[in-house]
């Protein structure tokens, strides 16, 4: 077993990173082992205190990953997730104890509307947190528990309860705010009553979990951090189901950049922010949307003349943060067909991203073949191209061989296409309302589906006819909702392959929920 975590500095904000938890159950963000093995080392590596790494009794899917993230963590904290039952946290502990420093979270919902849900009365609720946080120290010396919707949940009760959680041996409680409903002021106030009305609160980590349904989920974690509350809960992006979750980002850059009125620190390097904003936003195919703080595209750009005439002459008269600060480089010089492996490398590794040798040689023949089409390649057409080249797996089920399309004014619009399917070639031709129709329709034709186009989108990563668009699409079959991504200077390429990769996630996806999996029966509620 591990120590439990000691007292820290009172200064000293703990990050809690739920990407891989909460994070992937925005409908849409289904990860595969290796994407989440990939952001866990990332997380890992920037500083992140504690990586809830998924839910163990989910599927068999959820407890690799979590297991391979708890053997492979050189610094974080390992978490896994489990409901208030003896099932949940032994299969949880089995993920998580090989890890330097494993934690087991446990939760029940506490409030009068998620009481009922099991149908106990306030005792017999009790009783169970009792029963289940003592099981899980008994297993591991770092326990969390949170009583979800929290801020929902009757006062007197709420101390009652954490009570229990702390003298059966819970080293971390979380207040969270599962429907963000709570307002700032409320999310302080709760964490001061906490800590006055409870006997050993001040013996523990209080820790907050916000939801940004009313846009204020930064805040309200801030609030709870004024407060006494130590550990924030977040996810790169503020990626999470419904409107999402505290953002990391904003909250780490927040103390960064106003310390005089929070003089709190945190172990982040933040120089590592933008590259785990960019690889989150494509193995989840949640875009960041341009006006995003801190990670959006828009956050460091001047469009208004004075502000540009006063960031010429000094940058701090419109920007509090140096983008720097964050990992985003400045530089946008272009690199061309003459442009080599080393430059190529060092230009990525100025960029925040570094690759193995092999991928770096594969993402080097597409940057000549893109040089070729291309006058000119900038910073955003390699971020883009990386991505591409880490989303369009070489082993998936399916992937676009060969297209050729027909368009114009005269329809119907054509599509030849030649498919490769677990590992064989087909080929076929259809028509369509438009070459993108035409080219799905080929898609459709050679792999038959029920999934419905929910959404499909289009952006030029740079300026110019000549520039790379980036598609991203939305999939939803019998419940199951995926996305995908793909970028290319053909629009209708681009847009193919996002598609392909959509239908590659749907077979992941149909295979994790497929009978006998236990996935459907878990409830994903977020704490």
């Amino acid at each position: 077993m591990t120590s439990a975590p000691t007292a820290a500095p009172q200064d000293r904000v703990f990050i809690f990173d739920t990407t891989l938890r909460d994070g992937e159950q925005s409908p849409g963000a289904t990860m595969t082992h290796d994407e989440k093995l990939e952001i866990a080392s990332l997380l890992d590596e920037m500083g992140v205190d504690i990586i809830e790494a998924g839910f163990p009794i989910a599927s068999e899917g959820d407890f690799a990953a979590v297991s391979e993230i708890a053997k492979r963590a050189k610094n974080s904290t390992i978490c896994g997730l489990a409901r208030a039952n003896f099932k949940d946290i032994d299969r949880c502990w089995e993920a998580v104890k090989h890890a330097r420093s494993p934690r087991i979270h446990t939760f029940i919902g506490t409030s009068p509307l998620h009481r009922a849900i099991p149908n106990l009365d306030m005792d017999q609720m009790a009783e169970r947190i009792h029963d289940t946080v003592t099981h899980a120290r008994n297993l591991c010396d770092n326990v969390q528990w949170s009583p979800m919707d929290a801020t929902r949940t009757e006062h007197d009760y709420l101390c009652r309860v954490v009570e229990i959680a702390i003298k059966a041996g819970a080293t971390t409680i979380n207040i969270p705010d599962t429907v963000g409903y709570t307002a700032p002021r409320e999310s302080a106030d709760l964490i001061r009553m906490l800590l006055e009305r409870v006997p050993g609160a001040d013996e523990i980590i209080f820790a907050t979990h916000c939801h940004n349904d009313l846009g204020m989920a930064t805040a309200n974690a801030l609030a709870a951090v004024d407060a006494g509350a130590r550990q924030i809960e977040c996810t790169i992006n503020g990626l999470g189901e419904r409107a999402g979750n505290t953002a990391l980002e904003e909250v780490v850059m927040a103390m960064k950049v106003r310390n005089d009125i929070m003089p709190y620190r945190t172990g982040i390097d933040t120089t590592k922010i933008m590259n785990l904003s960019r690889r989150v936003a494509t193995v989840s195919g949640f875009q960041v949307q341009f006006n995003k703080a801190i990670v959006g595209k828009n956050a460091f750009l001047h469009e208004s003349g004075i502000h540009q005439d006063g960031v010429l002459k000094n940058v701090e008269t419109f920007e509090i943060m140096r983008p720097e600060d964050i990992g985003l480089v400045q530089k946008n010089i272009a690199m061309g067909k003459h442009s080599g492996r080393a430059a190529l490398r060092a230009k990525l590794k100025e960029l925040g991203v570094e690759l193995a040798e092999n991928q770096l040689n594969d993402v080097f023949v597409r940057f000549k073949a893109l040089a070729d089409r291309k006058k000119e390649v900038y910073d955003d057409d390699l971020i883009a191209l990386v991505a591409d080249e880490q989303t369009n797996d070489a082993h998936e089920y399916l992937q676009l061989k060969k297209l050729r399309v027909i368009c114009g004014t005269d329809g119907p619009q054509e599509a030849d296409m030649v498919l490769t399917i677990d590992g064989q070639d087909h080929h076929i031709d259809a028509t369509g309302d438009g070459p993108v129709d035409a080219a799905f329709n080929c898609v459709k034709m050679l792999f038959p589906h029920k999934a419905r186009l929910e959404v499909y989108q289009v952006h030029a990563v740079t300026e110019g006819t000549d520039a790379q668009a980036t598609v991203s699409v939305r999939l939803q079959e019998d419940g199951r909702i995926v996305t995908g991504a793909s970028a290319d200077t053909d629009t209708i390429v681009a847009s193919t392959r996002a598609y392909i990769n959509a239908l590659n996630k749907l077979i992941v996806r149909r295979q994790k929920t497929a009978p006998g999996n236990d996935t459907k029966t878990v409830s994903y509620h977020s704490k």
